[in-house]
């Protein structure tokens, strides 16, 4: 923050005054930490204890289930400091260290972990403002120039006072800020819980459209199907085909026009469509590796992280890291899909090696599975595709909106 720059690139109208730059504790008519509360000092009731795991990223994680307590009579034996509404809390434990939330109101008395600094702002300081700055990466990236520690590095309470803070003069300008980005967190804390609530559908209608262990029928299916599920192998639903590489020492093997995965390219991606490396004719056939087809192989990475998949649409060949299932004619590929994370639990169980876990396509091919007629596995199918599409729409306007969040930051403040 050695910029000599006064003024933001966007601000809201009517504002043209230099921005100051103050040390953070100079905003502050209170800045210290909390209390340090150890187990023995804990009761099941009185005033909340609010700790580190509360305090994200410019909000504040209330975690029902995680609730701590001591007494009326303990605050008053150590001393404790209260904390308010509308203070500032920044927790100087990862992840990340520095992060800080307004504390909302929560209808008891509050203290908070030492581990957290209790920061009050002055009259003319607003708080909105302050805790968007103390969410800004070029705030966060100071931060890690000052972590200190042995396994779990902190930052000091006295290295986060002298931090210096660029903001406007004016408070009005400063609510202006504050309020626009709180507006924006509002509207990214309930994008974000619309995709959390189709994640968590997706994961219970997963344990409910499968049979569970020893059963042959799932909890949940669609009308018209009344048949028990079948057990398979793999083996019976797919020939499972390993992969190769070609030499890397010789040219004529590489940048050709045939796609080539490795396993880190197989992340979150339901489809894969084209590789980060290609190889030619020639390198596949001094290769182990063999041309899978479109529309029907489903990627199934054998290592360095067993059973990441994705569903291939146009023709490839793998590298030695996965066991792929180029599936029958009879068999549905999203539905097969759909149920890789049963595939991926069984795989890890019997996977072996000295070095790291490997499965090999013998084993995979052994594992057994229930399977429905190949009209019931097109109606999971289907039903999970669609769930998986409005789940993509949401994380990608949940990951707009955290952009456009991350860009405001960088325009609208010094």
């Amino acid at each position: 923050m050695g910029d000599n720059k006064r003024k933001p690139d966007i601000r809201f109208q009517g504002f043209t005054d230099d921005w100051e730059q103050r040390e953070l504790s100079s905003l502050c008519e209170k800045f210290t930490d909390g209390d340090w509360i150890e187990s023995k000092d804990q009761s099941d009731s009185g005033i909340r204890l609010v700790q580190t795991g509360n305090v994200g990223v410019a909000r504040f994680l209330d975690k029902p289930n995680n609730q701590k307590w001591i007494s009326e009579d303990t605050f008053y034996r150590l001393h404790c400091e209260e904390v308010f509404p509308g203070d500032i809390l920044i927790s100087r434990l990862p992840e990340p260290a520095g992060r800080a939330c307004i504390m909302p109101v929560l209808t008891t008395k509050m203290i908070t972990a030492v581990d957290c600094t209790i920061v009050r702002t002055m009259q003319d300081v607003s708080n909105k403002f302050l805790v968007q700055y103390l969410s800004s990466q070029d705030y966060f990236k100071e931060v890690n120039t000052c972590l200190a520690g042995g396994t779990r590095q902190r930052i000091s309470r006295s290295n986060l006072a002298d931090f210096v803070v660029p903001i406007p003069v004016d408070k009005d300008e400063q609510d202006r800020i504050g309020n626009y980005f709180e507006s924006l967190d509002n509207l990214i804390t309930l994008q974000q819980r619309k995709y959390d609530k189709l994640v968590n559908v997706k994961k219970s209608m997963l344990e409910k459209m499968f049979p569970r262990e020893g059963a042959k029928v799932p909890e949940i299916r669609f009308e018209g199907f009344t048949d028990d599920w079948e057990q398979r192998k793999v083996s019976e639903v797919a020939e499972v085909i390993g992969g190769g590489i070609p030499s890397t020492s010789n040219s004529e093997y590489w940048d050709g026009d045939i796609n080539w995965y490795a396993p880190a390219e197989i992340g979150d991606q339901i489809y894969v469509e084209s590789s980060e490396r290609k190889i030619t004719k020639l390198g596949l056939e001094k290769s182990s590796a063999k041309i899978l087809p479109a529309h029907k192989t489903v990627l199934f990475t054998s290592r360095a992280g067993i059973g990441n998949t994705a569903i291939l649409r146009t023709p490839a060949a793998t590298n030695q890291g996965f066991q792929s299932m180029v599936l029958n004619d009879d068999i549905n590929p999203y539905f097969v899909y759909s149920m890789t994370y049963m595939i991926k639990a069984k795989a890890e169980r019997v996977a072996s090696g000295s070095t790291f876990a490997e499965i090999s396509g013998k084993m995979l091919g052994n594992l057994e599975f229930m399977f429905p007629s190949k009209p019931e596995q097109d109606k999971i199918g289907g039903y999970f595709e669609s769930l998986d599409n409005l789940i993509t729409l949401q994380q990608r306007k949940l990951e707009k909106l955290k952009n456009i969040k991350k860009s405001m930051l960088e325009k609208m403040f010094v």
